[in-house]
């Protein structure tokens, strides 16, 4: 018996090793014989995308089958970059195993182009083209040119860059990273607001401040144009006459390219400051002082128990209150209960329309 089952498990033993050796000799040989050729899109194709039509069909790419041998059916993604990249960086639109063509949604192709760093709204060339691979054997097709627009739904913003920044604690001049923003109404809006402190006259040769569309500078940017209208991708730099701290508003609807700059200094005034500043307190303000370090508006003083707002210039055109008594500021909002005691009150306009406020009980 014992002679028997070594036989047996000698004989399983052959046959496994001969499977093994016809399973090698018949796999199929992977070897990059022939690559794909993009047929679909057509060089220069031009592609305007909008949120509006972001479900809808923007390309079908379509190219030959790549031969890796016979019988081997081969994985493929559609690569795009930036023209002249050379397809360093690419980003995968989509990806197919065995198929030869793909479709792709405005949505889809505006993911990939702003995942390279596209600004929105601002067109651009892109090269796109398929790889085919089987394991570590690589392909690549011919290079396609599209030419993109590609947009965002998240509310768009300005940079304000110039001159003054070294000087006014943001960053070195020039530089959009560290530039503080404007910020429109919302998304598809074209009015722009924030605060921006400028700590010198920008009134020399080159000097002042211009309104970049992205904090890389390679969107638009807009400069000085006649009187109060600006230029997109045009123009010298806006002078800034007198140093301060400055409500900045923007245009840019083609229609209108147009700013404002509005100095301010910011006061608190309300019944809880009667006892310092006379009357119901609803007349004179009490001075806050700007402190550059921290970007904002401070103030230690006494207050009764009363009612407070923020106001600029000493007048009532330009105030902030708060509605939802949450620390949010709204213009010509409600006013701010307060009870007696000494505070330290800080006004933040640092982020554009998300305005805050502090009142700390000393």
């Amino acid at each position: 018996m014992k002679t028997l089952r070594n036989s047996m498990i000698a004989i399983l033993a052959i046959f496994a090793v001969s499977c093994n050796i016809d399973d090698v000799e018949n796999r199929p040989v992977v070897q990059g014989k022939d690559a794909p050729v993009l047929t679909a899109p057509e060089e220069g194709n031009t592609y305007v995308l909008s949120p509006e039509t972001m479900d809808l069909l923007a390309e079908r790419f379509v190219w030959s089958a790549a031969n890796f041998g016979e019988g081997i059916i081969p994985n493929y993604n559609i690569e795009i970059d930036k023209a002249g990249d050379n397809f360093d960086t690419p980003v995968i639109v989509a990806s197919a195993n065995g198929a030869t063509q793909l479709a792709a949604s405005q949505n889809v192709l505006n993911t990939a182009v702003r995942a390279l760093g596209a600004s929105p709204f601002v067109t651009a060339n892109f090269e796109v083209r398929v790889k085919a691979y089987v394991g570590t054997n690589i392909l690549y097709s011919n290079a396609v040119e599209m030419i993109i627009t590609p947009y965002t739904t998240e509310t768009p913003r300005l940079w304000v860059t110039g001159t003054y920044q070294t000087a006014s604690g943001y960053g070195t001049d020039w530089s959009g990273e560290a530039a503080p923003q404007l910020k429109a109404q919302s998304y598809g809006n074209t009015n722009f607001e924030g605060y921006v402190y400028i700590a010198t006259a920008e009134t020399g040769s080159g000097e002042g401040i211009k309104f970049q569309s992205n904090a890389t500078g390679d969107g638009i940017t807009y400069g000085m144009g006649a009187g109060a209208n600006l230029i997109a991708d045009g123009g010298p730099a806006i002078a800034v006459s007198q140093p301060g701290y400055y409500q900045i508003k923007v245009n840019t609807a083609a229609t209108t390219l147009s700013y404002s700059l509005t100095q301010t200094t910011w006061g608190v005034i309300g019944s809880a400051t009667a006892a310092i500043t006379g009357g119901d307190g609803w007349s004179n303000d009490i001075d806050m002082t700007y402190d550059q370090t921290i970007k904002k508006w401070t103030l230690t003083t006494a207050l009764s128990a009363g009612e407070i707002k923020f106001r600029a210039n000493d007048a009532w055109t330009l105030n902030y209150g708060d509605d939802q008594a949450d620390s949010s500021l709204n213009e010509g909002g409600a006013n701010i209960a307060v009870t007696a005691g000494t505070y330290k009150i800080t006004l933040d306009l640092s982020s554009p329309r998300a305005y805050t406020y502090t009142v700390e009980l000393q």
